[in-house]
């Protein structure tokens, strides 16, 4: 059983809003690339998009106004970067993180198990990518770079993280603010994103 597949069996054993929770973590944890290449580069409004992820969290912890998931969509769409146009390496990072918080709207609306493991999937990639390109050497063999990869701390950060999160909401029946604050604040994991890098300003 793959990674992925073993990861959609635990998923399914979830229901709708530990399924948006779930999909609210990872997309918190990747959203400093988001914030740090908006920076960067002056593209997209990152303080929009950390606007419609507090949202999220904001309507699992019973706080605050519903929100639209729709206007939403429309919202992340519209700061998604466009691959060809940048040629820089963090563009591809950004981009995870916002598809991840698109995905995480969508999951708002239809809670889908497909939706919370697009999520996982775009979060765990954009690892692996990430240290394929800084780390990895031409040499490896197809075997190597996977073990390199799957063995290498991030990585293991990232599995015991989503590891984490499933174990919280499988042992919460129902979602509580004291709880929901709990697993933001794992998740926002001191501003350090999955790749270990921070999207605030120094």
């Amino acid at each position: 059983m793959t990674e992925m597949q073993q990861l959609d069996k635990q998923l399914r054993d979830l229901t709708g809003w530990q399924l948006v929770a779930f999909s609210a973590a990872l997309s918190e944890r990747m959203f400093p690339n988001y914030q740090l290449f908006s920076r960067l580069v002056g593209f997209g409004d990152h303080k929009q998009l950390r606007s419609v992820l507090d949202g999220v969290w904001n309507q699992l912890a019973g706080k605050g106004a519903r929100i639209n998931p729709e206007v939403q969509l429309d919202n992340v769409e519209a700061n998604i970067p466009d691959l060809d146009e940048y040629d820089m390496y963090g563009a591809m990072p950004a981009y995870d993180a916002a598809v991840a918080l698109y995905s995480t709207l969508t999951c708002v609306s239809e809670g889908e198990v497909a939706e919370a493991l697009e999520v996982a999937n775009l979060s765990r990639e954009c690892v692996a990518n990430f240290i394929e390109v800084t780390e990895a050497n031409d040499q490896m063999s197809d075997e190597e770079l996977v073990r390199f990869i799957n063995t290498h701390d991030l990585m293991l950060d990232e599995d015991a993280f989503r590891e984490e999160v499933i174990a919280r909401l499988l042992a919460q029946k129902q979602p509580s603010a004291a709880f929901i604050e709990a697993l933001r604040t794992l998740s926002e994991n001191e501003g350090v994103s999955n790749i270990g890098i921070s999207g605030e300003e120094d």
